[in-house]
């Protein structure tokens, strides 16, 4: 079973920023309230971006690059969470780019 986050609905219509002294809306708390916990259970996650309105880079690069740095690999991650938006269809592979970003600096981290 498949659960799903529709972000507009369950969050925010505008979510903003990156951290919390960006605004109560942030990346990090959404990955950190709405993907982490469930992630590390193995529940799989639809989150659907489709009613989100002005998704900043920062707020995506937290929220889902972030992933990577809370310690999913884009093995789990693509395994897990599925990205829908229907209205901007590029964000899937904005997002994309970030967690491959991420994992890529990870890797040189460890050299």
């Amino acid at each position: 079973m498949t659960k799903v986050v529709d972000v507009a609905a369950q969050f925010d219509r505008y979510p903003f920023g990156r951290y919390p002294s960006h605004g109560p809306n942030n990346g990090e708390r959404f990955r950190e309230e709405f993907l982490v916990p469930d992630l590390r259970q193995g529940v799989k996650l639809t989150i659907d971006l489709s009613h989100a309105d002005g998704l900043a880079p920062s707020f995506l690069e937290e929220a889902f690059g972030g992933l990577v740095r809370a310690g999913f690999s884009p093995r789990d991650i693509a395994a897990l969470v599925e990205v829908r938006s229907d209205t901007d269809p590029s964000l899937i592979d904005e997002i994309q780019h970030y967690i491959d970003d991420e994992w890529a600096r990870s890797l040189g981290k460890q050299h």
